[in-house]
């Protein structure tokens, strides 16, 4: 090609004009680049896979290992008294267990229940310097990006993923990710029942280290959903959907002794041997959740198991076995209406959706409740029908009995009393334990069958 010297007195208007075109139309790809291009089915949003690409900053991801989910929370409804301004002019650095380690993070924002686009102009992650503390770690503390972008604009209804920063994320240790916007977004996306204290700071403090400017305290995770590393510690992701037992609601604040993590736990230490596989484990619960039915509003709130299995158990990273803990909401919260062969039919239904992507289904028996406000003899006749038809082994490709694990031997109606948080429904942190103790592990290996 011929190079063309171009004289230092000025530019043709011609010229002018082509150069004045193009310089619109890198604008226009740059700010098309920061929107999330992604569906808004209700109950699913899709991820813009930001991380294609190398981010622009000193933090760039190796390249070894395999990406796994560490952490993940499902977003479960609108936060109460954040529907016009958000979070405008606060930063949120939300705190978050890593059930595995690695050498790169990204992490997952969302605006599903946003009713305008969520500007996010400054984001970070780092590792917390101890458990349930704001304060960053030394040398720690990395900006995120958004396919190279520092700011991300995400449309209401929708979610995306970062590009991978490089930093040592300790298996075990607690991992801090902020955000800040600077415009009214309406309605925060939000998880309630975090058992886990996040914090809040006036101003863009997205940086700071020390941690002394977040005075503010929230029970709550916002905006963040999940969390990944690129790990050498895990081949793969178990993704655990269930409600308020798989939420852990009555489990110690701040301790990290849901069932789930002790099934974590479990897992990291017997990793490898024997039938074991080496897998991570992230927590899909939403205290309230039906297999059937949904809460209002429009997303709805509290999404029912089968309207949010594809984004919040097909969509996790690497997923390689899925464990479903759900029905007793649909006998609790559906009185003189609750049907033991719907609720198994919408089991079947999420376990042919998991089938479909070849993976294996681990499903759990309903845990009695005698005892509960909710407690009726006719409910419990519903869950004994349920819990019949799943042991049959015609629902799931293998069951963990949770419900044989934590009964009173002397009245199985009823939680044992040393497994009961006290409300006769939710199980005391001896009880999340005993839930994942009773877990076979060899169970979480290979494929679906081919036919259940």
């Amino acid at each position: 090609m011929t190079k063309r010297h171009v004289g230092g007195a000025g530019v043709s208007p011609a010229r002018h004009g082509a150069l004045l075109a193009a310089i619109i139309a890198v604008i226009m790809t740059f700010s098309a680049a920061i929107y999330v291009g992604v569906s808004t089915d209700e109950g699913g949003a899709e991820t813009d896979l930001a991380s294609g690409r190398t981010p622009h900053n000193s933090a760039a991801p190796a390249s070894t290992g395999t990406w796994v989910g560490s952490w993940s929370a499902s977003p479960a409804g609108a936060e109460p008294g954040t529907e016009t301004n958000g979070m405008a002019g606060r930063s949120v650095r939300n705190v978050v267990h890593a059930g595995v380690g690695g050498t790169s993070a990204r992490v997952t924002l969302s605006n599903l229940y946003g009713q305008q686009p969520l500007s996010i102009t400054h984001a970070t992650l780092a590792v917390a310097a101890a458990p349930n503390d704001a304060t960053a770690a030394a040398d720690t503390m990395r900006r995120l990006t958004f396919a190279g972008n520092a700011s991300v604009i995400i449309p209401a209804g929708r979610q995306v993923m970062s590009d991978a920063v490089r930093v040592t994320v300790p298996r075990g240790g607690d991992v801090l990710v902020t955000t800040f916007s600077p415009t009214p977004s309406g309605p925060v996306t939000y998880h309630p029942q975090a058992r886990q204290i996040s914090y809040t700071a006036e101003g863009d403090r997205t940086e700071d280290v020390t941690g002394t400017a977040y005075t503010g305290q929230t029970p709550y995770w916002r905006y963040l959903t999940a969390l990944d590393v690129l790990s050498n510690e895990s081949d793969g992701t178990v993704v655990v959907i269930g409600d308020s037992l798989t939420d852990g609601v009555t489990s110690t604040v701040g301790a990290n002794r849901r069932w789930t993590d002790a099934l974590s736990a479990r897992l990291r230490e017997a990793a490898g041997s024997g039938d074991v596989p080496r897998y991570s484990v992230v927590n899909q619960g939403i205290s309230g959740n039906q297999v059937l039915a949904s809460g209002l509003g429009r997303p709805a709130d509290n999404p029912s198991g089968l309207s949010r299995f594809q984004r919040d158990v097909l969509g996790r990273t690497n997923v390689r076995a899925v464990v479903v803990d759900l029905g007793v909401n649909d006998i609790l919260r559906n009185p003189n209406q609750a049907d033991p062969r719907l609720i198994v039919g919408g089991l079947r239904k999420l376990v042919a959706q998991a089938h479909a992507r070849g993976l294996r289904v681990v499903g759990a028996t309903l845990m009695p409740f005698q005892g509960h406000r909710g407690y009726t003899d006719d409910r419990e006749a519903v869950r004994q029908a349920v819990n019949a038809e799943i042991r049959s082994g015609r629902v799931y490709d293998d069951v963990v009995d949770f419900d044989k694990a934590l009964r009173d031997p002397y009245n199985p109606r009823r939680l044992r009393s040393d497994y009961d948080s006290g409300d006769h429904l939710h199980p005391s942190d001896k009880g999340y334990r005993e839930m994942a103790d009773s877990f076979d592990l060899g169970d979480l290996k290979g494929a679906a069958p081919a036919e259940l």
